[in-house]
């Protein structure tokens, strides 16, 4: 899933910043209010150059408190002492992290399940080095992470069997960087940000809103294929639970990616290959991505109507469905692919 650019390659009136965080492409564009004279001009790109440097503080403090591929990480340490019984220090965003997981798997019963880490080490991606969590000294292992730079901390449960934030960390780093920028914009401005394909709005959207291409995870190179859908988006998130991205070779030579279903222990096998939901948190889109996905073909028309969620999904035969909830939000669709 990515942005679809309005014309041209940075019109007038948008703003785009680029780089990589949490292990993938983050993009910033930035809509400012206009037309103005170029003394305001200069400060619209001022406060757009600051924006850019909240998103990216944010997508930095949340690689320090919740990555599980960094040794020094927050996570890293919780998950080294998973099982202890202890109770730790931690930053708030590790805090809310962790309430977001539980939430998470008593909404969605129990199909989002952040305890898979395991899981996904034993069929080959692997993170920070953590070792049995017998193997951990309790009188010797310090108990508070990295310094918070916002000196907000609490004390939590380390969870008793390690665990992975995975896509709900980056939804809420998008959540939290959205806030942290549009503090910085002037009224009237908007923005929009991309981070490995998940996508937030806030503010004030282009005339025509921000539009999103869904890609074809069935086309021979989905990088340079024209996009199954075009969303639309005023305001919110759009997040997308593919097996194109994250997929490898298991030590046992068996082909397999990232969403695991927690009921096995096994990437889960659905009939699905893609599933993309739209939701007002971009922390709750991710959830709802990797739930309706586990639903799987049979399921997933009815669950997501039930629960009125916009959800878009592709069958391991490339077929096309979507809700009534998903269809108001589409600006255009593969008609031939649908069914």
């Amino acid at each position: 899933m990515s942005a679809v650019p309005p014309e041209g390659d940075e019109p007038a009136g948008f703003v785009t910043f680029s780089t990589r965080a949490l292990g993938s492409a983050l993009r910033l564009s930035v809509h400012l209010p206009g037309p103005a004279a170029p003394a305001q001009r200069a400060a619209d790109q001022a406060a757009a150059d600051a924006a850019w440097a909240e998103v990216r503080a944010e997508f930095d403090a949340v690689d320090v408190a919740l990555s599980r591929f960094r040794d020094d990480s927050e996570l890293t340490m919780l998950n080294r002492l998973a099982g202890s019984g202890r109770v730790v220090d931690v930053s708030w965003r590790t805090r809310r992290a962790l309430a977001a997981i539980d939430r998470a798997g008593r909404v969605t019963d129990g199909r989002f399940d952040a305890s898979i880490l395991g899981a996904l080490e034993r069929i080959g991606e692997h993170g920070a080095v953590l070792g049995p969590a017998m193997d951990v000294d309790p009188a010797t292992t310090p108990v508070a992470g990295p310094a918070d730079p916002g000196g907000r901390r609490s004390l939590v449960h380390v969870p008793p069997v390690p665990v992975d934030m995975g896509g709900i960390g980056k939804g809420l780093a998008l959540r939290w960087a959205c806030a942290r920028a549009l503090g910085s914009l002037p009224p009237g401005a908007g923005l929009q940000i991309e981070a490995g394909g998940d996508v937030v709005a806030g503010g004030t959207p282009p005339e025509d809103g921000w539009r999103i291409g869904i890609e074809d995870p069935a086309a021979a190179d989905a990088d340079t294929a024209a996009p199954l859908v075009v969303v639309e988006l005023w305001s919110g998130a759009v997040a997308t639970s593919s097996v194109r991205v994250r997929h490898w070779v298991a030590p046992d030579g068996r082909a397999v990616h990232h969403l695991v279903d927690p009921r096995t222990g096994e990437p889960a096998r659905t009939g699905l290959i893609a599933v993309t939901v739209a939701a007002a948190d971009p922390a709750w889109a991710e959830v709802w991505s990797k739930a309706l996905f586990l639903a799987g073909r049979g399921g997933i028309g009815a669950e997501a109507r039930s629960r009125d969620l916009a959800a878009w999904w592709i069958t391991d035969e490339g077929r096309l469905g979507l809700t009534p909830a998903a269809r108001v939000r589409t600006a255009w669709a593969a008609e031939n692919r649908q069914g």
